[in-house]
């Protein structure tokens, strides 16, 4: 049984933000399912960068353009004509929204608007899952988990840029493809402390850790003691890549949106999920692994858990791996691509194998897309 019933197969998939962590691993994933995968990002944002070390410019359509480039983000829609649209292109970091909050906006925010306005004008079929976040919900701190129709807001420019994204997302929807005649479905995927192999942006927590760990060096922590309930990054998109199939077949899903996070007991301390790590790394003394530098100079949220009710009911999807399977995940890959003894795109194609193995064994539903 093919993963997501072959839908994806000799489909034409765009993916906006093709180049960042997330966009990349996506990228794989279609590569494997048989799509022709078409990207659209303004930069390599990291160096090094999980899109280079796969050399994925060499394996897809790769676009170099910019978000807010509502005329060049046109032509390609135009001349690939793409059966789905992965947005996943954004400022995706807390502490440089801070020191460039127009470019976050104008990014987050505007960019949406100009891939909404660029497919209400196409004439073909197409399905289009925006990739928001969960930063997107108002956070008042409580202990259970944000609902999708709960509060948007935020408190820092990034999330507060990612509330705006979606309030357009639905304005757009129900003002432009809300006709059972429309050429174009719109999905809302919501998720968040997405880790993995590959992430190199600044400021996150793993990608700070094994920077540091390769250059024999010991990272400073900001807040040891914060949860957050961790998941890794094929855990959603397999709700991702899912979500395009089911609205693909399903018009009643048009405009939804929906959360995709870990399990309850997924939740650990900062603290926890790097002793983990430093085990795989062969530290003698886990708890020497780091170091506590409790300066910061922006606002950081308490826990925000996802409730995802929602996306169990309605698409049958559930999170696949335990903590401790997560972060080996995460691990692997990092040694792996440290001791430059594999092909890091055949290693990551492996772990996309691995996990749907564990999905299968599971019995998780998305393998079949029943």
């Amino acid at each position: 049984m093919e993963a997501f019933s072959n839908t994806y197969k000799d489909k034409k998939v765009l993916v906006t933000g093709h180049t960042g962590f997330k966009g990349s691993w996506l990228t794989v994933w279609l590569l494997k399912l048989g799509a022709s995968v078409i990207g659209y990002s303004k930069d390599i944002p990291t160096q090094p960068s999980m899109f280079s070390s796969l050399n994925l410019s060499e394996k897809i359509k790769h676009n170099i353009a910019d978000i807010q480039d509502v005329v060049s983000l046109k032509e390609v829609i135009n001349k690939e004509r793409p059966d789905f649209v992965f947005h996943m292109a954004a400022q995706a970091i807390v502490s440089t929204s801070y020191n460039d909050p127009t470019d976050t906006i104008k990014t987050n925010a505007i960019g949406t608007m100009n891939l909404l306005e660029v497919l209400r004008g196409i004439n073909f079929p197409c399905s289009a899952i925006f990739i928001t976040s969960d930063k997107c919900y108002d956070n008042v701190e409580w202990l259970w988990g944000y609902r999708e129709n709960d509060k948007l807001g935020g408190k820092d420019i990034y999330s507060g840029s990612k509330a705006a994204a979606e309030i357009i997302i639905n304005a757009y929807s129900h003002s432009f493809f809300n006709h059972s005649d429309n050429l174009v479905r719109i999905g809302i995927a919501r998720a968040g402390n997405v880790i993995g192999g590959g992430d190199w942006a600044k400021d996150r927590v793993i990608p700070d850790v094994v920077r540091s760990w390769s250059a024999k060096s010991i990272p400073e922590i900001r807040h040891p003691n914060s949860t957050r309930p961790w998941q890794h990054v094929l855990e959603p998109l397999s709700g991702y890549l899912l979500l395009g199939v089911r609205l693909s077949k399903k018009e009643e899903l048009h405009s939804e949106a929906f959360n995709f996070g870990p399990k309850p007991e997924q939740v650990h301390t900062v603290a926890n999920l790097i002793e983990k790590l430093a085990l795989k790394w062969s530290f003698e003394d886990r708890k020497k692994s780091y170091k506590i530098n409790s300066n910061s100079i922006f606002h950081e949220a308490g826990l925000l858990k996802l409730n995802c009710d929602k996306a169990s009911f309605y698409l049958k999807w559930e999170p696949c791996l335990n903590f401790n399977e997560t972060v080996d995940f995460v691990a692997d890959w990092y040694i792996n691509f440290y001791d430059k003894k594999k092909d890091m795109f055949d290693f990551t194609n492996s772990q996309i194998t691995e996990y749907t193995k564990i999905a299968t064994q599971r019995e998780k539903i998305w393998i079949q897309c029943l």
